[in-house]
């Protein structure tokens, strides 16, 4: 089984502008389906999640402004998307599917949402297209729930887990890790445990270097019973919002290189989807596609 978190609201519920980011969660489960990497039984629909859950890592003030639609214009504007409640019900049942995917991956191994990745909502606000951090939710869930004593966050998104790290900053259960480009959003960064920042063009040698050099010591120090992989593919070269210099071949070696390691270790893992914004949206699905066919040969 590879059980992966989906529910029809994660499509778009935006008005006609800002759907473009949107399609891929539309497109990549019937690409998954189509190649007959996943069947419809590997698929979840997510509840709503308990809210103290939530309330665990974000302030209720922000956390109410959102639910009554009351958030002021300013922080709307930092967020990205227009706010409905059809956006915010979209949040939360993206951090209900990460908190599922933990139970499952402690199943099976490994789980996906095939949205999340949330990584620059703060504990008091939301930015650049993230207003809950579902990773960070169900990472405090997994920790409150004494389901696990140390949790670590791979984050391989191009851009920095700004939120994830003031969430988790002075928390010792969690350790964050941030491997991004050294010039791309957000420009002022915050302190991850392990900030890891590349050169504008960094190539496929030069980052699986690194990684490979990096993630091995850093599980072996650390030694987190539960593994949260943040999987963006907007470490492309074609990435529009992206300035790394990264291949499809070379960004399905680092999900090898990743999820082969957790296997290998026995950690579970949960993966969310991230970033991912090429122009040309075959190459988005190509790349998103390719965690998940590593997953079914690996597990």
């Amino acid at each position: 089984m590879l059980p992966i978190a989906y529910h029809p609201i994660y499509k778009h519920p935006l008005p006609e502008g800002h759907r473009f980011p949107m399609i891929k969660y539309e497109l990549l489960p019937q690409q998954l389906l189509h190649e007959g990497t996943a069947v419809p039984s590997d698929f979840y629909e997510p509840g709503l999640p308990d809210m103290a859950n939530v309330l665990a890592v974000h302030h209720r003030t922000y956390v109410e402004d959102l639910l009554n639609l009351t958030l002021d214009p300013r922080a709307v504007r930092k967020i990205g998307f227009p706010l409905s409640a059809d956006l915010v019900e979209r949040e939360l049942r993206i951090a209900q599917g990460t908190i599922w995917g933990v139970h499952k991956a402690m199943e099976y191994g490994i789980a996906f949402n095939i949205a999340g990745g949330t990584h620059h909502a703060y504990s008091d606000h939301g930015e650049a297209f993230c207003l809950l951090n579902d990773q960070a939710i169900a990472a405090q869930y997994l920790i409150n729930s004494k389901l696990a004593k140390k949790v670590l966050i791979v984050d391989l998104d191009v851009h920095q887990g700004n939120g994830t790290a003031e969430i988790f900053t002075g928390n010792n259960n969690v350790f964050t890790f941030s491997m991004h480009g050294k010039t791309n959003y957000p420009f002022k960064k915050e302190i991850s445990d392990l900030d890891i920042a590349l050169p504008d063009n960094t190539t496929d040698e030069e980052y699986l270097s690194i990684l490979r050099e990096t993630l091995p010591k850093l599980i072996d120090d650390q030694k987190p019973d539960f593994i949260f992989y943040l999987s963006g593919v907007d470490i492309l070269a074609s990435d529009k919002l992206g300035k790394l210099g990264c291949s499809l071949d070379g960004c399905k070696q680092r999900d090898e290189f990743v999820l082969s390691l957790c296997h290998k270790l026995e950690i579970p893992v949960q993966c969310s989807m991230g970033g991912g914004y090429s122009p040309d949206i075959k190459i988005i699905i190509e790349a998103h596609a390719n965690t998940y066919r590593i997953a079914r040969q690996i597990y």
